[in-house]
């Protein structure tokens, strides 16, 4: 888990230094066809069949609509935003599904966790830096972001029968096609081969850090790994530091500390309620 946390992190401080040279449609499409190659022999091995038969289409639609949203709204943001801001802004998204949870997906919230919840808004609201200011373009991209990301995790809930080499392949496809629409309007040539390799390990350094992290989540229960996340933002101000001399203000690392603390505690609530269940399982009626 702490690897794939890196090389997340990795992925992203690639990222930010590569829109800020070339194209924002040019960088997503590279990364996404780099990213589908490393898929391949799974998807040959998977075949066509289960890809043209996938549970809920409509709701998968959706899902991969927001997760092409997602990804141009945090590179867009990395752009005027320093990378350990950004990365803020996206760990709040636990907090915003469990939020939305009792709406969407009808799941019962107890007064702990909305408490929780709202701790982790003010977070937010901190991170945003109070001020006449408060809401620059940028800083409104990322909460859109963080938002689509956060309904890209509801949908997950909802389409456990979905494998999850399908939900990937959705997501690149639909980041791919859009980059091909937008790449010519802002295409740039490559400056030098160094950067063409970088654009290329761009898709494959998130492959190998999902994988990462998907095999941890086997090996191991989800209440010992799944809090490792958190290292991501200690990478982002490490890598922010060092490549892009961006130095956390002191509205991040308090805001950044509240949406720690509370994504936790919910975290370890939702285990804690599900022990219980197992414990005391509901009579049927």
């Amino acid at each position: 888990m702490l690897a794939g946390m890196l090389m997340f992190a990795v992925n992203d401080a690639i990222g930010k230094w590569l829109v800020a040279n070339y194209g924002l449609g040019q960088v997503i499409l590279v990364r996404s066809a780099a990213a589908l190659l490393v898929l391949a022999p799974f998807l040959w091995r998977t075949g066509l069949k289960p890809i043209l038969a996938v549970e809920r289409p409509w709701l998968q639609f959706a899902r991969v609509a927001f997760s092409t949203l997602e990804i141009f709204c945090f590179y867009y943001a990395v752009m005027y935003m320093p990378l350990a801001d950004v990365m803020t802004y996206w760990l709040a998204a636990p907090i915003y599904v469990a939020a939305a949870s009792p709406l969407l997906l009808g799941e019962h919230v107890g007064w702990r966790r909305w408490s929780a919840i709202a701790i982790g808004f003010v977070g937010v609201l901190i991170t945003l830096k109070p001020s006449s200011a408060m809401f620059t373009f940028p800083a409104l991209i990322s909460i859109i972001g963080t938002g689509a990301f956060a309904f890209m995790l509801l949908s997950g809930r909802r389409l456990r029968g979905t494998p999850d080499i399908l939900l990937v392949f959705f997501q690149l496809a639909a980041s791919g096609l859009v980059g091909i629409i937008i790449a010519p309007f802002d295409w740039v040539p490559l400056r030098s081969g160094l950067e063409g390799l970088l654009l290329c390990l761009l898709g494959v350094v998130a492959m190998g850090a999902h994988i990462l992290v998907n095999r941890a989540l086997k090996i191991s229960d989800a209440a010992a790994v799944a809090p490792l996340q958190y290292t991501l933002l200690f990478w982002a101000v490490v890598f922010g530091w060092v490549f892009f001399g961006e130095v956390p203000e002191w509205t991040m690392v308090v805001g950044a500390a509240l949406i720690i603390g509370s994504g936790l505690f919910i975290f370890f609530r939702e285990q804690q309620l599900k022990k219980k269940d197992l414990v005391l399982p509901s009579v049927p009626e």
